[in-house]
């Protein structure tokens, strides 16, 4: 959608819920980060004037899945009334006459996520700093571990099965560029199906929770665990294993393909561990499957990206750690 054409739209959508024939909207504009279809905003009501966060899904597509954005509103309707930082949702709906697609909209936080690169500002912070920024999030999300989702979110059920949290890549792998580089990726699928676990809790999962996803201030406090379009319910080690793949030095090429490391995956656990409260039966599994996973991922988006169905070169630099990620992975499942 043109700037413009959202500006025209959202005028007489903050004149109605403002309740206020004056109101006026200004400071369009794209938000970083979400391939165009998220959008910050300010409103101008009976002299107070606030910014707002709107998201939308792609257009032309089935509002299923990640473009399910009233998905993305149920979990954040189950976080009020917790401790958990979170954006509370303002106004949502499916009444196509605001802006021809489901919405949601959330205030805007001035802050930032955890930036690594070298000069950004995470980069090189003091070890007891990392920590206690690690004791929020890792706190954040063994409590949104904790949540009864059936009374909290039942819509978001059923729970993914644990061995077709496996099989469901399969597709994605088919379609993968440069498959050299996911050879390992069969055995490690192999291993991963007869090795599942039978005992790992069941509840409300992120699907992609890292360092990108967690939004602080400047003062380094938390204000939100932010970019729910994965949420699922399902073994929430997934998101344990998750955020240890993406600290795991082990995981990654060496040089051009790495990834800066915020904290090592021993302390996010032992952090964790401490907030949940009991322990994690088979995280090496959950985290070999995230390292599947991701290796998968980035095939497939490297092969959009070549075929410029989705134009991000990133991906080049990423699938250098495609072969380390799977080999990492079989290595956590000896």
């Amino acid at each position: 959608m043109e700037l413009t054409e959202l500006e025209q739209r959202l005028g007489p959508f903050c004149q109605h819920h403002y309740d206020d024939p004056a109101a006026v909207v200004s400071e369009v504009f794209v938000m970083p980060g979400h391939a165009g279809f998220a959008y910050g905003f300010s409103a101008s009501s009976k002299g107070k004037t606030e910014a707002w966060f709107l998201r939308l899904p792609p257009p032309n597509v089935n509002w299923k899945g990640t473009a399910d954005v009233l998905r993305q509103v149920q979990v954040l309707n189950a976080l009020d009334g917790t401790a958990i930082p979170h954006c509370s949702v303002k106004w949502s709906g499916d009444d196509l006459q605001w802006f021809g697609r489901p919405y949601f909209i959330v205030p805007q936080l001035q802050g930032d996520v955890i930036r690594m690169e070298p000069g950004e500002w995470a980069d090189n912070l003091p070890r007891d700093r990392a920590v206690r920024m690690a004791e929020q999030y890792m706190t954040a999300l063994a409590n949104v571990h904790k949540i009864d989702w059936e009374k909290a979110a039942p819509g978001l059920g059923p729970a993914i099965a644990f061995d077709e949290d496996v099989t469901r890549w399969d597709r994605f792998f088919e379609r993968a560029a440069d498959p050299e580089e996911l050879e390992q990726a069969p055995l490690v699928r192999e291993k991963l199906l007869s090795n599942i676990p039978q005992d790992a809790p069941v509840g409300i999962f992120h699907g992609d929770f890292q360092n990108a996803n967690l939004f602080f201030s400047s003062d380094q406090k938390l204000l939100a665990v932010i970019d729910w379009e994965l949420v699922g319910i399902g073994a929430t080690l997934n998101d344990v294993g998750w955020i240890c793949t993406f600290s795991d030095s082990k995981a990654w090429a060496n040089g051009e393909g790495g990834r800066p490391m915020f904290l090592d995956p021993d302390t996010l656990v032992d952090i964790y561990t401490k907030a949940y409260g009991d322990p994690l039966p088979d995280l090496n599994w959950f985290r070999a499957l995230a390292a599947y996973k991701f290796a998968i991922i980035t095939g497939f988006n490297l092969s959009l990206h070549r075929r410029r169905k989705r134009h991000d070169p990133k991906w080049e630099i990423t699938k250098l750690s495609m072969r380390s990620l799977t080999t990492r992975a079989l290595q956590l499942l000896t």
